[in-house]
């Protein structure tokens, strides 16, 4: 009789929290369970998508106010999925992290050439990777044999350019030591910055570099097979927001599975690795 009680109250609590829970089915079938975030976004309507739209070709920002990148493309599947259309939020590097998780929230998540870091995942969500990533360097292209190493471009004659408040700044603080850093606001002003002598070197991403050698025949990418760093591009959002960290981890590895993926690396010249 005991036994029986337990197992009824089970069955009775079990009830309760499925009937209390927020219930849906996935495109594959699978049941999706309490859901807030999800749910607050297709009841909106809209996705807002925080970006820098300042770095070819993963997100750029032109004068008329429209997006395009390969950041953006994977925006634009996430949204697909949703169901809904999307809001570009313009956000910075040096502000990327306060604006993810700034109270109220200015927007719901943020793509375009985000490296996933312990440091990041410590504080926020962090997405599968989707894109391969690594530290290198753009510089002109009657230069290119003057850098081979990282040792090269750590001299005191050598003058190194990088965007605030990112990574980039971040590794050339701790890895250039004797070159002379400088700082410019704007990322996408850089490469013409070096083409013209202003700089000699940029601290960039093997993601970025290939574009700028692509559009501009006084650039060149050195050591664009040998990085100093590996990693990978995902998307960042606040904690807490599970259900949405699952749903876009799903559209990246759908892509990968049906070669939307691969096609996006064709069209914007960058190496596949998945």
């Amino acid at each position: 009789m005991r036994k029986f009680i337990l197992l009824f109250l089970s069955a009775v609590l079990l009830g309760s929290m499925v009937s209390f829970a927020s219930c849906t089915v996935g495109k594959d079938n699978t049941i999706i369970v309490n859901q807030p975030t999800i749910n607050r976004i297709q009841e909106r309507g809209t996705i807002l998508i925080g970006t820098t739209g300042d770095y070819r070709p993963l997100t750029f920002r032109e004068a008329d106010g429209t997006y395009w990148g390969f950041g953006i493309e994977v925006a634009g599947q996430i949204a697909k999925r949703l169901g809904v259309n999307i809001q570009f939020v313009p956000t910075s590097w040096p502000t990327l992290s306060t604006d993810v998780t700034s109270n109220p929230q200015a927007f719901d998540l943020a793509i375009g050439g985000i490296t996933i870091t312990d440091a990041r995942k410590q504080t926020m969500l962090m997405s599968d990777g989707y894109l391969a990533n690594g530290k290198t360097i753009l510089c002109r292209a009657s230069e290119a044999d003057r850098y081979q190493k990282l040792a090269d471009i750590d001299k005191p004659d050598v003058r190194v350019m990088v965007n605030p408040g990112g990574l980039n700044e971040k590794f050339a603080n701790q890895n250039l030591t004797h070159a002379t850093i400088i700082v410019h606001d704007k990322n996408e002003e850089i490469p013409s910055l070096i083409a013209e002598g202003q700089a000699d070197v940029m601290i960039t991403e093997i993601t970025e570099a290939p574009y700028y050698i692509q559009t501009d025949t006084r650039l060149a990418a050195p050591l664009l097979n040998a990085p100093f760093t590996h990693g990978e591009i995902g998307v960042l959002m606040r904690q807490g927001q599970d259900d949405l960290l699952q749903l876009v981890n799903d559209v990246i590895s759908q892509m990968k599975a049906d070669g939307t993926l691969r096609q996006l690396h064709e069209k914007y010249g960058l190496v596949y690795a998945y």
